[in-house]
């Protein structure tokens, strides 16, 4: 199976399309809406959960040849035979495709994702095992993925705005002095200016 190449993509406002009308569906759906995508499900049946999402749907089978109408699709159809036409239309048009439980018919495969804020934590086993990605997902959020720093993320994003407006590049501050300091601490004990000057003085 290839080695994917990690990214994340911008879905904010594209067309995307799920084939498919199940829970699994659903939630492939759930996932690109809570990414800014608009959203059309097709499926020969729309089951209650793509129902209850925002999103455009069309109760009727896939048509051959209208992924190219979309910048992104997933399948998760119980059809074998429907995910492999969708996927091989998506790779004839350049559509990037994710299909369901068919690695070697994906463009990209979708991690086990654990966010807090603006952080996310993705972990793919490159579609050997979409379960172990879930479970290590888990451990590492249990690990200590907290609301600190979700905090810690908008200062340091403050000071990288602050350094840009002064005209220097933000690739020559020492990042990791200022994370390898007590700032983490400080917002937890809700000592937010504390932090703010720790991060001026490690990026000074």
């Amino acid at each position: 199976m290839p080695r994917g190449y990690p990214v994340t993509l911008i879905v904010d406002g594209r067309p995307c399309l799920v084939v498919g009308g199940g829970r699994v569906a659903a939630r492939k759906a759930a996932g690109l809406l809570e990414s800014g995508a608009r959203v059309r499900v097709v499926a020969e049946r729309v089951g209650p959960e793509v129902r209850a999402l925002p999103v455009d749907w069309d109760e009727r089978p896939y048509r051959r040849g209208e992924v190219a109408g979309y910048w992104l699709v997933m399948t998760a159809t119980d059809s074998t035979e429907v995910n492999r036409a969708v996927a091989a239309d998506a790779d004839d048009a350049g559509v990037l495709v994710n299909a369901a439980d068919d690695p070697a018919g994906c463009s990209f495969y979708l991690p086990a994702v654990a966010r807090q804020g603006p952080i996310t934590v993705a972990v793919s086993t490159d579609g050997h095992s979409p379960a172990l990605a879930g479970w290590l997902r888990d451990r590492l959020a249990e690990a200590g993925l907290g609301p600190e720093y979700a905090v810690l993320a908008g200062l340091l994003a403050e000071r990288r705005d602050e350094i840009r407006a002064s005209g220097r590049s933000t690739d020559s501050a020492d990042w990791r002095s200022a994370l390898d300091s007590d700032m983490l601490d400080l917002i937890r004990n809700g000592r937010l200016d504390q932090a703010r000057e720790r991060i001026q003085g490690c990026l000074s």
